[in-house]
């Protein structure tokens, strides 16, 4: 880990595109589905999740989801349904509803806004089997009026076909209509393409391994995508009134996710920095995931020290963290000088994992510094617009020369004749 001047610090992260070897995988498993269709689908899940299944294996029927309820806590679905509750109510706010501009002339201008018809939902398996995940992709879907939503889940591996009961809890509860057990970068190409058990999707979300971002990076184009998931990152920015055990555990709960996960504090007091670099070493000690985490901390972790707060302004606007938590004396007072991070976390008792799981925004980030230009997702995600105009009679005799003029500079005369035709026998 680096622990010292933010003047000695990379603030840059690379992005990963994935091996030649990689991509050539995703390339041919995505072109094979796309041809062969459920052939292709059955064909590669035997060979790469070891699981030998027939057409009619891949949606899972609803028994299996309603016996999944038998498997899970009754605490944890009662933690489930208010997260969903808090997270339904936080995408509320985002609905925005058509408009129309009226003229006096009569034109009317505006914009029509309509859910998209059809959205994927990939959620991976195994260790990666996040239900809170589910619920961020699939509930701002819900609110923006998707009527279709679809997941696709790995099988388990050994033989089993069994789905995490959680995950398919979730769902159901999310509000999915359909889910199949299928994974990997063959999920991917049957949601963007379809096959004979599967339709095809508009749009694809949710996180996965690399094979299953090359895949989603391959098929956009084709459908739309909402992002290509970098590992997850933390950016603590804290004065010497912050705790240096409450840092510690926020940046080691980033830290446990990926060897690749980032976790860095901003100060500008060598006091803090050194008291949450003994609070990193006593807390990782005694994590079930602590070799991930100490990992993750050696090769992306750093304790960068800075000569004021707005100098730590500066350097978290240059790592445009997922991230962002703000514990300093007056969190509000630096608010307006972020300019980008994906989440923002205010004071001492705004854990990150508030925001993972129950506070109702979306935990579903920007990362590896693509804060600097897109979002969290959220509802207008899952909306498309089109354009209305109606012009008047009026407005067309009023405009139809300086249209004519910008079409003819362009040398598109077909252009300007299409508004001068409407013209002939209307002016003397």
């Amino acid at each position: 880990m680096y622990v010292g001047s933010a003047d000695g610090f990379r603030l840059e992260r690379q992005t990963e595109y994935g091996t030649p070897e990689q991509n050539a995988a995703v390339k041919e498993i995505v072109e094979a589905v796309k041809l062969e269709g459920d052939a292709a689908l059955l064909r590669y899940t035997e060979k790469l999740d070891k699981v030998k299944l027939q057409p009619a294996d891949l949606r899972v029927p609803q028994e299996e989801i309603e016996a999944a309820y038998d498997k899970v806590e009754p605490e944890f679905l009662a933690a489930l349904r208010q997260a969903a509750a808090n997270i339904t109510a936080f995408h509320e706010k985002q609905k925005r509803t058509t408009w129309i501009d009226a003229q006096p002339d009569g034109t009317l201008l505006g914009m029509v806004l309509r859910p998209l018809r059809r959205v994927g939902l990939y959620v991976p398996g195994g260790k990666a089997a996040y239900p809170s995940s589910v619920l961020m992709n699939v509930l701002p879907a819900k609110v923006a009026g998707v009527p279709e939503i679809v997941m696709a889940t790995p099988p388990a591996t050994g033989g089993r076909e069994g789905i995490d009961p959680y995950i398919l809890v979730a769902a159901a509860e999310a509000g999915v209509t359909e889910m199949y057990r299928i994974g990997g970068a063959q999920a991917v190409a049957a949601l963007a393409y379809g096959t004979a058990s599967i339709p095809a999707v508009d749009k694809i979300c949710g996180p996965g391994n690399i094979y299953v971002a090359l895949a989603k990076r391959a098929v956009f184009g084709a459908v739309d995508i909402d992002s290509i998931a970098g590992p997850s990152e933390i950016a603590v920015l804290a004065d010497d009134t912050a705790d240096a055990g409450y840092i510690a555990a926020d940046m080691l709960s980033q830290a446990e996710h990926d060897e690749m996960a980032s976790a860095v504090l901003v100060t500008p007091s060598a006091k803090l920095a050194a008291a949450v670099e003994a609070e990193l070493q006593r807390q990782v000690a005694t994590l079930p995931r602590r070799e991930i985490a100490e990992k993750s901390l050696e090769q992306y972790g750093a304790i960068l020290t800075v000569p004021t707060l707005a100098d730590g302004v500066a350097i978290i606007n240059r790592l445009a963290p997922e991230h962002l938590e703000v514990i300093t004396e007056d969190p509000l007072e630096l608010l307006g000088g972020i300019e980008n991070a994906g989440a923002i976390f205010l004071g001492p008792y705004s854990s990150e994992p508030v925001g993972d799981y129950f506070a109702g925004p979306n935990h579903i980030l920007p990362t590896n510094g693509t804060a600097r230009f897109s979002s969290p997702l959220n509802v207008d995600h899952f909306l498309k617009k089109s354009s209305l105009i109606r012009y008047s009679r009026q407005a067309l005799l009023r405009d139809a020369a300086g249209i004519a003029t910008l079409a003819r500079h362009e040398g598109l005369e077909a252009h300007a004749r299409a508004v001068e035709i409407r013209l002939e026998g209307e002016q003397s």
